[in-house]
């Protein structure tokens, strides 16, 4: 719990600054992901191998965010990371939690999430890549040996790294160090766009004549624009109609891009999550938290928050931007599902 109590002071001293002296009014905005707009051409799309089992050991990185308590001017979040690993059908997990507080407007702290939730996404990737494979990581969960040549660690988004709103370029770095293969796979894509605007995974759907495949390139990897990878759309299962952004960040895979790929389907056959492989789908799952343990938290916060004496004019505030939910029947935020303020 070391480091909760770390968040817990970090999130009363800014919330007592925020009672005693209010907010800084308006903030830098940071620039959106840049549209993608390109005609699909039929010449790159190639039919991907179906593979059933593989020996390579597939990892992939998840980050979920729970509304803890808000108001109009702040909000306190349970960010939860989570890893999951798929070896040989035999899978591995663990995860770690933190508290964050942002004091600022809703988009200030729908930014802020978007950058601690890649900030955790990479440490975590990164802890997982970094050790040798004589060694191990564990987190909370099982011990994990370290990743080597031929492994794939997956991540969910798209491959910018550095800068703002950017996975850490570290991790870029080590991975090409150890030869894993890394690739950042997004649940959507409204960045891509065909020449008329419309959805450019949707209409290269209607060329491809091939049960799987990959469409490669959409766009080259510009490291000057902070895209490492390569990006390229796949399509894992034949059974499933979803086709899936993946951004591909080793520039000797363009020599065979279907080769590199298709070790993918044998991960994208599961039921639970059709088209998608399963290890990020398990991730995602292992980094969601129980009710019970969110109730843990917030007590913890209101019994920080009534020490520190700031407990009821924070609460007064809840109350002005509450009554949306109430009418809803959300007693709690953390209640109220996918709200604003979770990525």
């Amino acid at each position: 719990m070391s480091k909760i109590q770390e968040n817990l002071f970090e999130l009363k001293t800014k919330l007592k600054t925020y009672v005693d002296r209010g907010r800084q009014i308006g903030f830098q905005d940071i620039r959106p992901q840049p549209l993608i707009v390109t005609k699909p051409d039929m010449n790159k799309i190639k039919p991907l191998k179906k593979v059933k089992s593989c020996d390579s050991r597939f990892l992939a990185v998840d980050c979920s965010t729970r509304i803890l308590k808000r108001a109009h001017n702040w909000g306190i979040y349970l960010m939860r990371v989570a890893y999951a690993s798929v070896e040989n059908r035999k899978v591995n997990w663990g995860y770690d939690e933190s508290i964050a507080c942002a004091i600022g407007d809703r988009r200030y702290r729908s930014n802020f999430l978007i950058d601690r939730r890649l900030q955790l996404e990479s440490e975590m990737a990164l802890r997982l890549l970094h050790e040798e494979s004589t060694a191990a990581v564990e987190t909370h969960g099982v011990t994990l040996r370290g990743l080597g040549e031929g492994d794939y660690v997956l991540l969910d988004g798209a491959s910018f790294f550095g800068g703002k709103r950017g996975f850490h370029t570290s991790l870029y770095e080590e991975a090409l160090r150890k030869k894993v293969n890394l690739l950042a796979v997004s649940k959507q894509s409204p960045m891509l766009c065909d020449e008329k605007g419309r959805d450019f995974m949707a209409s290269t759907s209607i060329l491809a004549s091939y049960p799987i495949w990959v469409y490669h390139p959409v766009k080259e990897a510009n490291m000057e624009e902070h895209l490492y990878g390569d990006v390229s759309l796949v399509k894992l299962c034949e059974d499933s109609q979803h086709v899936f952004r993946c951004d591909i960040m080793d520039p000797l895979a363009s020599n065979n891009v279907s080769e590199f790929l298709s070790p993918l389907t044998s991960l994208s056959e599961d039921p639970r999550c059709l088209g998608y492989p399963v290890t990020l789908w398990l991730a995602h799952e292992f980094s969601g938290a129980s009710n019970s343990k969110l109730l843990q938290y917030y007590d913890l916060i209101e019994k920080t928050l009534s020490d520190e004496g700031i407990l009821e004019p924070l609460r007064i505030e809840e109350f002005s931007c509450s009554f949306a939910d109430k009418i809803h029947g959300i007693t709690r935020p953390y209640e109220g599902g996918e709200g604003f303020d979770r990525v």
